[in-house]
């Protein structure tokens, strides 16, 4: 199974770049750039900072993909 997100729509619907989401959430923009790529799975908490931020529900901005 691989977890897919939604943040780059998000983020763009929001007009965040992704080193001010990356502020937000107290990571580096590196580590949003690889989330959206699907390159690193974040933590639980990484994950409700971001929903967070984007104003929506973990389940809403992440999903399971078999």
């Amino acid at each position: 199974m691989k977890l897919k997100n939604h943040i780059k729509q998000h983020r763009a619907r929001l007009d965040l770049t992704q080193q001010q989401l990356a502020e937000k959430v107290d990571v580096r923009r590196q580590t949003i750039l690889a989330i959206e790529k699907n390159q690193y799975v974040p933590s639980a908490l990484l994950a409700f900072r971001i929903s967070r931020v984007l104003g929506m529900r973990p389940d809403e901005l992440f999903e399971l993909e078999e």
